[in-house]
């Protein structure tokens, strides 16, 4: 006796475990990208609050200088915004900018004519390529910064005399005015740079410092650093200390209203393009053939009974009597068409497929279309008979 034993079900769905070792290579990805960002956010926000501020009491604040300017009858004003210190400059004035690079085009050439003619001191600090070609015309900023930070003044600035060694460095200058102090050279070029005001009319100048070393509170014991920031600070009674703010409405009032991706920065913009230009590269080299296929032999041989029966099985799960019928008749009607002189494109139209039949076997062609192209049996009894007849069918034709 014969015992046939159902194979268990089996299901096409991916387990828990599968999904983990497929997903767990992009969750450790997206962990570390996370802890990149908060570690760098922690690192930014504890080292640089308050930088260049002179309430600001940290490492990389300017109260220490701020305070001895008070000492010395030297009252010091915080604005942030470009009315209040362009309002400011004056004869008495030192207006000190800490980042000019913030400023717009149009704020930039505002501030150039506000300073221009007042008689008052103007200290522009780290003063970019992106800005000191408008605020100071005749002044370049070389793109190489400066690989020292302590320099000697080799100038014949009193101030910076009088100073000695300080921490300059950082944005390197050179300027066309003939009249200009170049002083701290890094390389030949100064890294603390004065210009008198052009028109020669008053006293005004503009000072700019290549790094802020010399006005942090960390840094200002050192060296001459003191010195030089309180001279060049205190030569008037007034210190307006203007902090670029991007709150500031003139500079959305004068470039007009900008869009979502004209508040993104740069290294986003570009770090988006590169993931598109990755992800296209991985698509294109996971969709690329390497060279023909190759064959790959199958672990078990499956014998073409087997198959049979399998499919056989799943007709009959499915009661699908009518497909299993076509089958056949298909099957059968494609292997007679070539031994009746037939081609197999013709072999499923009964009009060129039943007249050579009935000229080949000289029978009932009304019969052969029953067996053929006849109605699906009605039960599975039937459908053997239907095979059985096909058989001697196609055993009939090919005799000889």
């Amino acid at each position: 006796m014969t015992t046939e034993v159902t194979p268990p079900p089996t299901s096409a769905s991916p387990t828990a475990r599968q999904v983990w070792s497929r997903a767990r290579g992009i969750a450790l990805a997206l962990v570390l990208l996370i802890a990149a960002a908060v570690a760098i956010a922690v690192v930014r926000s504890d080292t640089r609050h308050g930088e260049l501020d002179p309430r600001s009491a940290d490492p990389y604040g300017s109260r220490a200088v701020a305070e001895l300017l008070a000492d010395r009858g030297v009252d010091t004003r915080v604005v942030t915004t470009l009315d209040r210190a362009t309002a400011a400059a004056g004869p008495d004035t030192t207006l000190l900018v800490a980042v000019p690079d913030l400023l717009t085009g149009p704020q930039q050439s505002r501030l150039h004519s506000a300073v221009t003619g007042s008689g008052g001191r103007t200290v522009l600090v780290s003063a970019g390529s992106a800005s000191v070609e408008r605020l100071v015309p005749g002044v370049t900023a070389d793109p190489a910064t400066s690989l020292d930070s302590t320099l000697s003044p080799d100038c014949d600035l009193p101030a910076a005399r009088r100073a000695g060694t300080a921490d300059l460095g950082g944005i390197r200058y050179t300027t066309t005015h003939l009249t200009a102090d170049e002083c701290y050279p890094s390389e030949r070029l100064a890294t603390l740079l004065r210009i008198p005001d052009p028109s020669g009319d008053n006293d005004g100048d503009t000072v700019l410092l290549g790094a802020p070393d010399i006005l942090l509170n960390d840094r200002l014991d050192e060296h001459g650093n003191a010195s030089l920031a309180l001279q060049l600070l205190g030569s008037r009674p007034h210190l307006v200390w203007y902090l670029p703010s991007l709150a500031d409405a003139s500079a959305a009032s004068e470039e007009g209203e900008r869009g979502f991706f004209d508040l993104l920065p740069s290294g986003w913009l570009w770090g988006t393009l590169q993931l598109f230009v990755a992800a296209a590269l991985a698509a294109l080299w996971r969709a690329r053939r390497l060279g023909p296929l190759v064959p790959e032999k199958l672990p078990v041989a499956i014998r073409a009974s087997e198959t049979v029966e399998g499919r056989a099985r799943l007709y009959r799960k499915a009661n699908a009597r009518d497909r299993a019928a076509t089958a056949l008749r298909s099957a059968t009607r494609t292997r007679l068409a070539p031994l009746v002189g037939i081609p197999v494109s013709q072999a499923h139209a009964p009009e060129a497929l039943l007249p050579a039949l009935s000229a080949h076997l000289q029978g009932d062609g009304q019969s052969l279309h029953t067996l053929l192209f006849g109605p699906p049996p009605g039960d599975d009894a039937a459908l053997i008979q239907l095979a059985d007849h096909l058989d001697a069918l196609e055993r009939e034709v090919r005799r000889p």
